[in-house]
Parts: C-alpha cells; structure tokens; sequence
C-alpha cells in the first residue's frame, strides 16, 4: 500500500480536493425573471424523501430569486457544455439572459416554475424545505420533487470542479457491487 509525503497546505483551499461531486447548472424563476448559475458544492443530505443541501452566497442574483420563490431545478450539465457551465459562472443574471446568451433551452417543469435547462443530461425540481441555515450560513436545503432522467447512458461524463479553474471530467466507472455492503455506508 502505498504512502503519501505530506506538506502544509492553505486550508482555504482544500476544496479541491472535497468538491468530485458534478457541477450543476441551477436554474431558478421569480416572478418575471429566469436566470441560471453554476454550482460547485452541494450535497445529498438524505434519500427518501430526496434532500440535497447547498451554499449559495447572498451576493448570488440567484439566491434572492431562490428565497423568495422557494424553488429551483438542478440540472446537471455533461462536459460537452464546459464553455457553456464556465461562462454562466462568470456573469451575473442581474445583468444578462443566460438563457439567451448561451443559447439554452428553458423547458417548463411540472411541479416548480423555474425552468429545465433541455440540453442538460437530467434535471431535478426542488423546492426549498428547511431555510434555518439559510441566514447564518446562505445553506438551502432543497427536496427532490420532480427528476427527468434518460435512460442512457447510464454514466454520462460529467464535470467536477477542483477549484482554482480546474475541472476534472468523470472518468471510467468500476463496480464493486459484489464487495459491497450497504450497512457499512
């Protein structure tokens, strides 16, 4: 087994090295307004029901249209739409149509109003259930109302963000389903 020499590091900065899961483009609705952001941490709090947790800065356009809605739709992008994720989080919705601007898709959703993006792999509605974190900390805690899911590929190649600029794109899957057992999770 192998052994790794370790050296200090900026702690600032070790979330390059927690942040694998997917980048997900969200998209959100507030009275007349669409806009998308890009989002590179987020977490899956519980299964059934579906909650996911994330952080968005106050100083996100998104964040006030996702309070005062108490809604949005995570879609996850495939590494083919890497200008695409990398230019919505460079721009403020304040100022610009995503959608127009990357030339996107709004689709409507069946049980929120904020829009699917159609060129994303899959799309989850959510709409906000917990907002106790959410003036402490800019912590929504979102469930899973709706998902749209193709049934292939089973595995799309995804981005991952690792700070600084750097993506990784998901690599080959490996099963371990033979080893694996669900109570040591």
């Amino acid at each position: 087994m192998k052994t790794y020499r370790k050296k200090n590091f900026p702690v600032e900065m070790i979330r390059r090295y927690l942040e694998p899961g997917p980048i997900v483009l969200v998209s959100s609705h507030w009275k007349n307004e669409n806009n998308i952001m890009t989002m590179g941490w987020h977490t899956v709090m519980e299964f059934s029901p579906s909650r996911i947790g994330c952080f968005i800065t106050s100083a996100n356009y998104s964040f006030e249209l996702i309070r005062k809605s108490r809604e949005c739709v995570i879609n996850i992008p495939t590494a083919d739409l890497v200008n695409e994720v990398v230019g919505i989080g460079n721009c403020s919705g304040s100022e610009v149509d995503k959608f127009q601007k990357f030339k996107l898709t709004a689709e409507p959703a069946d049980k929120v109003k904020a829009p699917l993006i159609k060129e994303c792999y899959a799309n989850f509605e959510c709409k906000v259930t917990d907002t106790s974190l959410l003036r402490k900390y800019s912590f929504f805690i979102l469930e899973v109302v709706k998902a749209h899911v193709p049934g292939s590929p089973k595995y799309p190649t995804t981005l991952h963000y690792r700070g600084d600029g750097v993506f990784m794109i998901s690599g080959k899957s490996v099963s371990y389903r033979r080893k694996f057992k669900p109570e040591n999770l």
